[in-house]
């Protein structure tokens, strides 16, 4: 795989030899997590240095979060045309796809962003050293041939990597991961997407928008099986309508690359207990991802990993595992944190204001918003209906389709807004499908987070003509207020 990114600060691997010994923190691990925690730290004073391996901005910044929303953004241009074409009698069309024009305009948003990160830890004051890093002690790490002593604390932010299946080897080409598939030569005629979680879907919806054949397989009976199954649902709709093929309930037992090594044979058992031989340009697995902690010398500082291999915090409230002082963030954490970058944001401020000495409110992980940016969009926040009701409370639940609202039928995607409540009491889950809903859930965030009553968020007026009124009328109606929603 090949990133084209500014290496310049990552030329020369070896630890600064004449830096000194010692640092108020150590955070092995420089992506979102990471680097996060360093910059609170540094801003709050405390000397930071920052052990980094490969390239600062981790696999969000590198391989997944930014150039994945960057292709995919490319692909809203790609199906705004056909819109224009089919919908609104704009005649025009797509005659062809420049891949390195595309591809060069992706590692130039990577590129920059990977420079202003940079350049925001220079400016901090923050010490990078780009090499493998490890513990040797509740206090120390081995950085290259140096060992640096932590006087406050220790911060192991050293992210995830794409699960793999047995048997199965990517290669970069035509069986790829989720940390290579956008970096694989040119577009695949078709593409069997294995995994219905948000990576999966987004990969799919990317590739079905830029003409490809495209089969999605996922083992769960549904598509984004940890979303409210409403949401999963109308994102079925929406991607069949695209002419997705979507296989659910169904599991692959056999892949292999074909002699002429230009494709992959698979082989799928469907729901039925139908057995399906696929021929596809490339297979792209997407099962989830793993923690990274080989080589990182966990039980030299009297650590170790759960069945999972997660490193589990003993205080959730501080971050902070069984040993004292060091702490973890990011993608090495077990639910409930949801192994997204904002949610390590978060979680990089919480432990580098309470190395400081703060006292910082622990992160409210039911508050973190999720959002899949695929075509449609989805975004949710808090709890779905089901984990609402199997918590004992009285539920009440209100959903409106986004074609209710002018601004929905513009769009002609469909979509819904979904809300689920206690009655008489706070908002406990905001669901919403739909074009553009990925820049609509910051409200909700607030509304679950601050536990607000639908006749809190009722009181306030959203703009019209748009998406959000839809939010708004749910909310209305749920207060009794409803206005062009019958109660």
């Amino acid at each position: 795989m090949t990133v084209t990114a500014d290496r310049s600060a990552s030329a020369d691997p070896r630890p600064d030899p004449a830096g000194p010994s010692s640092a108020d923190v150590i955070v092995i691990g420089g992506g979102t997590g990471g680097y996060s925690t360093a910059l609170r730290a540094a801003a709050l004073g405390l000397d930071v240095l920052l052990a980094e391996r490969d390239l600062i901005g981790g696999t969000c910044l590198h391989r997944g979060c930014i150039p994945s929303k960057a292709m995919l953004h490319a692909a809203e241009l790609v199906d705004g045309i056909a819109e224009a074409r089919e919908r609104w009698g704009v005649k025009a069309a797509v005659d062809s796809v420049d891949w390195p024009a595309l591809t060069a305009t992706r590692d130039d948003i990577v590129s920059r962003n990977h420079k202003g990160v940079e350049g925001h830890l220079a400016h901090a004051g923050v010490r990078v050293l780009h090499a493998s890093a490890r513990l040797t002690g509740a206090r120390t790490v081995a950085v290259g041939p140096r060992t640096y002593t932590a006087r406050r604390g220790i911060v192991l932010a050293t992210g995830s990597r794409p699960r793999l299946l047995p048997g199965l080897t990517p290669n970069g080409n035509t069986v790829v991961t989720s940390d290579d598939a956008l970096f694989a030569p040119g577009l695949p005629e078709s593409v069997l997407v294995l995994g219905g979680g948000a990576i999966g879907v987004e990969y799919a919806s990317f590739h079905r928008s830029m003409g490809a054949r495209v089969i999605l397989v996922e083992a769960a009976d549904r598509l984004l099986p940890l979303e409210d199954a409403d949401v999963s649902r109308h994102l079925l709709r929406g991607l069949k309508r695209r002419g997705i093929e979507v296989l659910t309930g169904a599991l692959l037992t056999d892949a292999r690359v074909t002699a002429d090594g230009e494709g992959v044979r698979a082989t799928v058992r469907t729901a039925r207990g139908e057995s399906l031989v696929l021929d596809v340009a490339r297979l792209l697995v997407a099962v989830g991802r793993e923690p990274v902690t080989d080589g990182l010398g966990l039980a030299d500082a009297g650590l170790g990993t759960d069945a999972r291999g997660y490193v589990a915090p003993a205080d959730w409230a501080r971050l902070e595992t069984a040993v004292p002082g060091v702490h973890v963030v990011g993608d090495l954490l077990p639910p409930p944190s949801p192994g997204l970058a904002h949610a390590s944001f978060a979680e990089g401020l919480l432990v580098a204001e309470t190395l400081a000495g703060r006292a910082p409110r622990p992160v409210d992980y039911a508050a973190v918003p999720r959002v899949t940016y695929s075509a449609p969009q989805t975004a949710s926040v808090g709890l779905t209906e089901r984990q609402a009701r199997e918590s004992g409370a009285d539920v009440v639940v209100n959903a409106m389709p986004l074609t209710a609202v002018a601004k929905g039928m513009v769009h002609g995607q469909g979509g819904v807004v979904k809300v689920v409540a206690q009655r008489s009491g706070p908002v406990l889950g905001v669901h919403l499908v739909g074009p553009n809903v990925s820049e609509m859930i910051a409200e909700s965030q607030l509304v679950v987070g601050w536990e607000a009553d639908p006749a809190d968020v009722a009181q306030y007026v959203h703009p019209h003509p748009t998406l959000s009124e839809a939010v708004g009328e749910v909310f209305l109606t749920l207060a009794g207020r409803g206005l062009h929603q019958n109660a």
